[in-house]
Order: C-alpha cells, then structure tokens, then sequence
C-alpha cells in the first residue's frame, strides 16, 4: 500500500513538472475553448469571433462532434477554402454530415452571411497535421506570415466562377465496397448535381468491381482528372469498358496502366480490335506527360499502334516488365513524341536476341534531355553493350543510370565505365556485380567481389572521383531481394 502511494506521488509530481514548463494558453485559446462548452453561445458569438480562432476552435468542434456549432461554423467561415481531409481520418462520420448539413445551408440561402468567404471544399491530402500547424500559426499571430509562405493551391479553372462551390476529391477505389464517408459524399454530391462542381485531379483504381467504378466516373468531371492510376489485373474486355472514360479526360498528364493481361479466350483479331479501341483515345489526350506501363501483355507487337497516337511530347516513358517485338523497338525509336525524354525506364524487357540499333538510336535522339535510364534486368549481354555506349556517352544531362540485373563481366563493366566519366551530371551509378564475382555454382565469392570493387574503385580514379557507384548482387536467398554495395565501402547500402 505504502509502495503504490509513492508511486502515485512521483506521477503526480511528474505530471505537476510538465504543467509548469508547459506554455500557458493564450487568452484567445481559452476564450475559443470555453465557446464550445456552451453551443448557444458559440453559435451567437460567431459573427464577432476573431478570424485566427476559426481553424482551432472547427478542429476542436469536429473531434468533440458539436454539430449544430459545426454547421454554423462553416456558414460563417471567413476563409476561401475548408480543408477537411485531415480531419476526417478521425472517426468523425456524425461530424462529416453537419459539415454537409452547413454547406446545403450555404448553397440554398439567397443571401450568403457576411463572413463567409467559403468557395471550395478541400478534401485531398495534405500532410497529417496540417491542423494543428495552421491553428498554432494563427495562434500565436503568425497568420499573416503563414499565408504568405504557403504555396498556391491550384483551383479547377475550368469551373472558375460557374458554381458557388467546387468540392475537391482524389479517388483511391481499392475496395470492393466505399467507405462511409466517401459513399456520404457522393450521395450528398449527386443530390446537388447542379449547385456544385466536383473536381477530381488524381484518380486511382487499385480494386473494385467496374460497374461501381463506373458509377463514380458519371458523377466526376472527367475534365479535371490529371493523374489517373489502373492497377487491377484487367483483362481485355474490362479494360474496353475504361477506354471511353479515357478518352474524356482530356487534360489528363499523368497515366500510370499495371497488370493489363489477355484473356485466353480473345482471338488475334479481336485483341487487335480491342488494342486499336484503346489506343485511339491517346488522340484526345492534349495533355499527356508522363506514360508508365507495367506488365501490360497486349503491348507485344501493338506499341506501334500506342505510339502512333501519341500526340504531345512525353516526358516520361516507363514500359516495364512486358514482352515486346524487337520490331516494337524499332517503332519507339522512330516515334517522334519520344525526343524530350527526362525519364527513360524499360526495366524487366527481355533483349537478349535483339540487336540494340533501336536502342542506340533512341539514346541518341534523347541525349539532349534524357536525366534518368533504367536498364534493370534487361538480360543484356556482352556482345550487345558496345552498340549503346557511343550513345549513352553523349547523354550529358544523365543524373542517374541503372544497368542491374544484366550479366556482363569485368572488361564489360570497365568499358561501360569509361563511357560514362565524361556524364559530370551523372550522381548515382548502379550495376551488377561483374560475372566472375560468381563461383561455379552461381554464389557470390566475397574475396573476389572485394578485389573486384577494389581495382574499379582505382581505375575509375584515374579518371574523376564518382560521386556515388553501387554494386547489385544477384537476389540472396534468405532476404529474397537483391543487396547493394557501394563501391567504396564495404557494407551492405539496403
């Protein structure tokens, strides 16, 4: 008994020392605090509440569920914008719905509060506290300040002036069913078609049956999308119901397709009817940047078809871990949406009987621009190295070069060496440990691999000090992934 008293005694003095090093509340804080014990009186002194108690006394009002001051709270909000997302990862759905319940109220008046400034509802993510930073800020008088250093945040110009209220959303679908607050939303959307714009910039299908998905796409304004993501194991026919949904989002810049198969059960003649249905969208894509493709089977063979549509120059080009014709890469050489390149990654294509020509003369085409190349895994060989190297030399604004994966030896490795001390741009280097690293039975032999680094770590000093070369061994057997060495130190870098 004795011995729990002192225990109780030391956490009441801890707690007392915390108390007192803690900075005291403003007079304001506490004003704002005591508003929300008493809704009637938070509700009648909205009118004359100063400006920096808004976004602490919402937040507090949102987490303690004070609906009636929540709904008030917003017709009088003296701020453009509402950025709720943060708030609502809280299980605050009763919340939520009296924010809703005070912007119907807002989009119904006539006459609008005198307060209220309110034009956009912000749910798209910002960082985790962004709250209670901007409260803080205001707080402590730091308003002013905060709002000059915070970056612009871009508006749908395209609604500019159309509708009193613009909601925006980015949309992960990777359920099989909504969440609650999304389904509210929607709901809520739909019911007001004609009062307010929903703006979604950043779409991303990740795992849902299509007719939800499509049930979605009819109430987004398929003009605002700017960065779409698809990574749902489609087949051919799905992906045939997407394809007129692309087509529409025409300021699309960013468009990121995985796991696209064909079915077994579509013939030669209908896969290249579906391909051509999709490919032609890329004709209304003004807007396109950035074009990523992963394990995406119906390429082999079409990429000409996918190509010729293109109609802006990209910037960045990922296709990755899929089959392609050696006539396919002769076709993205020629293309000519393909000469500004700032990212080129063709990981996980196997070119091991193709010549490299298409290669070399894309790398040329591309030199100007070109500041990352991922060559991952491409199974290139020896005999293969030397067609790309005049071309990859000229590349002077390369930043990062990645060439592992690919079983080259020793001599091979030197020269690709040689070629790249002129890239001074060039930071980060990484290739596979040459081939005589390896034993007989496929093992990395340690003294080696060590003597190895040590006689590419004098020679490419003779030439400049690299600013950051790292060695990939083969995957180990007991991480299942690959470990990467730099080539001046001995510990692993992963």
């Amino acid at each position: 008994m004795l011995m729990q008293q002192k225990q109780n005694a030391g956490l009441m003095a801890t707690e007392f020392m915390k108390m007192s090093i803690r900075t005291p509340p403003r007079l304001l804080e506490l004003a704002g605090r005591n508003l929300l014990r008493d809704q009637a009186l938070a509700i009648s002194a909205l009118e004359e509440l100063p400006t920096e108690l808004f976004p602490p006394l919402f937040m507090e009002a949102f987490s303690r569920r004070r609906c009636e001051a929540l709904k008030l709270m917003v017709q009088a909000w003296p701020f453009r914008r509402l950025p709720l997302r943060p708030l609502i990862k809280m299980p605050c759905l009763e919340a939520f719905k009296a924010v809703l319940d005070g912007l119907d109220a807002l989009l119904t008046q006539g006459v609008r509060p005198r307060r209220c400034k309110l034009q956009v509802l912000d749910l798209q993510d910002v960082c985790e506290n962004f709250w209670m930073v901007w409260s803080e800020a205001m707080a402590h008088g730091c308003f002013l300040n905060a709002k000059r250093n915070k970056k612009p945040v871009q508006d749908c110009p395209r609604m500019r002036g159309r509708q009193p209220l613009t909601v925006f959303i980015e949309l992960w679908l990777k359920n099989r069913t909504l969440d609650e607050y999304l389904t509210c939303l929607l709901l809520w959307v739909k019911q007001r078609r004609d009062l307010l714009h929903l703006c979604c910039k950043k779409l991303k299908i990740l795992g849902m049956p299509f007719h939800n998905i499509r049930s979605i796409l009819k109430m987004v304004n398929l003009d605002c999308i700017q960065e779409v993501e698809v990574n749902c194991k489609w087949i051919l026919p799905i992906l045939t119901q997407f394809t007129p949904y692309l087509g529409h989002m025409r300021n699309l810049q960013k468009l990121v397709l995985s796991h696209m198969d064909v079915s077994r059960y579509v013939s030669p003649e209908q896969k290249k009817e579906i391909v051509t249905q999709f490919t032609t969208q890329f004709l209304k894509l003004c807007c396109l940047q950035k074009l990523y493709m992963n394990s995406v089977s119906f390429l082999e063979g079409h990429l000409d078809q996918l190509l010729s549509c293109l109609k802006t120059s990209l910037k960045v080009l990922a296709i990755t871990n899929c089959v392609l014709l050696e006539s396919d890469l002769k076709h993205l050489s020629q293309c000519p949406s393909i000469s500004q390149l700032k990212t080129l990654d063709l990981s996980g294509i196997r070119l091991t009987n193709y010549s490299l020509v298409p290669l070399q003369i894309l790398l040329e085409k591309v030199a100007a621009t070109l500041e990352y190349l991922n060559l991952d895994d491409c199974d290139i060989i020896d005999s293969q190295v030397n067609a790309i190297l005049p071309a990859l030399s000229r590349c002077f604004e390369l930043n990062t070069f990645s060439f592992c994966g690919n079983p080259i030896s020793m001599a091979t490795l030197e020269n690709v060496l040689s070629h790249t001390i002129i890239l001074k741009n060039l930071c980060l280097e990484l290739y596979p440990a040459p081939r005589e690293s390896y034993g007989a039975d496929g093992t990395l032999c340690w003294s080696r691999f060590a003597q190895i680094r040590a006689e590419l770590l004098k020679r490419v000093r003779d030439f400049r000090h690299p600013k950051r070369i790292l060695f990939c061994t083969d995957n180990c057997p007991d991480r299942d992934d690959r470990s990467f060495y730099d080539l001046e130190a001995d510990q692993d870098c992963c």
